[in-house]
């Protein structure tokens, strides 16, 4: 074959590239739907805990997803570290997948410490890529890594191109979070948030009476709140729990309340002896209740907060002028001749 090309004339070899590209475009391109999932700061957690541990968590997250992989018709197309890179035919089915481990994981963490869950984050992108079932490759796949990059820890994070392949149940439940500035992709690109919980059952933030701050709930299954920001350089709370007056702060525990997701409700769990109270009620020690959007929490007699839910998740909210077309680009099938 070198031979017989080395004998064709620049214009044949141009020739011959044109029909090269088009036959592997016509072959093997395909509009597919690209996940990465990774698991948040593993590096310190080997660190900490070791190489036995960090690879259990590891292996938590691949055997999870392929569970769920089994009933969402995608597959796993590369694991590399603590990230996997999973494709699907249709963007619908890959967050219907995202959802379901993230569920299942949910009921995972909450019979771990909090220490030990297994928190993701993950990006899903819609695009064209060359596969032949078994390779999935192109700039499509580098753009879905970068979106899963710009994801905070818990969160499920869409490019555009993916809200568009979502019908309407899917797209009520996506926030724009603007435009990003993704490495390596030249344009900035117009994220969406996937709230793959129920906004009405799950509080999204809380507010602070006493300080008027307002706080958005991180997306992990469990989020500890306290007095004390660090320990040993690290944080030592999700979120940080003061006073304007000082002797009313040391009140405060340093570690106080965890709020708890399970997949079906958040609970509350009291972690000090220092008084917690959920809509007047005491919360001992050791204990956890049910709290819901609305619920008050009374911290040491000297703080109130209140749960609430991010209006920004109702439906409407995201994209107007794309709420009018629900259901048409996610109504698409993609043919060929290759699988996912």
């Amino acid at each position: 074959m070198a031979a017989d090309l080395d004998t064709l004339t620049m214009t044949e070899l141009v020739q011959l590239q044109a029909r090269v590209s088009e036959t592997l475009r016509r072959r093997f391109e395909r509009p597919r739907a690209l996940v990465f999932t990774d698991v948040v700061a593993s590096t310190a957690y080997f660190a900490r805990y070791g190489d036995i541990a960090g690879r259990s968590l590891q292996q938590l997250h691949f055997d999870w997803l392929d569970r769920v992989l089994v009933a969402g018709g995608g597959r796993v197309v590369d694991t590399s570290g603590d990230g996997a890179f999973t494709v699907f035919s249709e963007a619908e089915r890959a967050v219907e997948c995202v959802a379901q481990l993230l569920e299942s994981l949910a009921t995972v963490n909450a019979a771990r410490a909090s220490e030990h869950q297994l928190v993701l984050r993950v990006g899903i992108h819609y695009g064209s890529v060359l596969t032949d079932g078994v390779q999935v490759t192109g700039d499509s796949v580098n753009i879905a890594a970068r979106v899963a990059g710009a994801s905070a820890a818990g969160e499920v994070r869409l490019s555009r191109a993916a809200y568009l392949e979502l019908s309407g149940r899917w797209r009520m439940r996506c926030r724009s979070v603007g435009e990003c500035e993704l490495k390596g992709v030249a344009q900035p690109l117009e994220l969406l948030q996937l709230v793959w919980r129920d906004a009405v059952t799950f509080p999204t933030r809380m507010v602070v009476v006493e300080t008027q701050e307002t706080h958005v709930l991180p997306t992990q299954d469990t989020v500890t709140l306290g007095r004390l920001k660090e320990l040993d350089g690290r944080a030592a709370n999700d979120i940080v729990l003061w006073h304007p007056d000082p002797q009313a702060s040391m009140r405060i525990s340093r570690w106080h309340f965890e709020l708890r997701r399970s997949p079906s409700a958040m609970h509350l769990r009291a972690v000090s002896d220092q008084l917690t109270e959920v809509d007047e009620v005491p919360v001992p020690r050791g204990t956890e209740v049910v709290v819901r959007v609305g619920s008050v929490v009374r911290i040491a007699r000297v703080l109130t907060v209140t749960l609430e839910a991010d209006l920004q998740t109702e439906p409407g909210d995201v994209d107007p002028l794309a709420a009018g077309t629900l259901g048409f680009a996610g109504d698409r099938k993609s043919s060929g001749e290759v699988p996912p």
